[in-house]
């Protein structure tokens, strides 16, 4: 009912293609397209990969789910949105984890020369090993 009401609260047409995969985005938060994708297979029977990135792109559009791309890997996605948190990665094995605002409140982070921008979001990924792959 949530996603449901998400939905309709952005204009946006409620159909059970777009229930799947902002259920597999919750379910799997950091999940690539194609995980995302397959995860909404399992709930629909079928669903184009088209479909998928169409939807994808439009649910980062209105805002409603976020699209993060760090260098390197495909783009993955999460329903953590409005809050400009960061990233922690795993250079082993590609494990991510949320990390609120380094300091402050959003943006985080100050520019040390922001050339006349209104700074509105700061985007920080911590890069490095996990604990498991470190003992390893």
């Amino acid at each position: 009912m949530r996603f449901e009401q998400q939905l309709r609260d952005n204009g946006v047409q409620v159909t059970a293609q777009r229930l799947a995969l902002m259920q597999a985005v919750a379910s799997h938060p950091h999940a690539t397209a194609d995980d995302i994708a397959e995860e909404a297979r399992a709930a629909l029977g079928s669903i184009s990969r088209q479909a998928v990135y169409d939807t994808l792109g439009m649910l980062v559009d209105k805002n409603l789910i976020r699209r993060i791309q760090p260098a390197g890997s495909a783009a993955r996605y999460e329903d953590r949105v409005g809050d400009n948190h960061h990233h922690l990665i795993c250079r082993t094995c590609s494990v991510m984890f949320d990390v609120d605002c380094a300091v402050g409140s959003a943006p985080c982070l100050v520019a040390s020369d922001d050339h006349g921008f209104e700074v509105d979001e700061a985007e920080v990924i911590y890069w490095g090993r996990c604990s498991s792959c470190a003992a390893g």
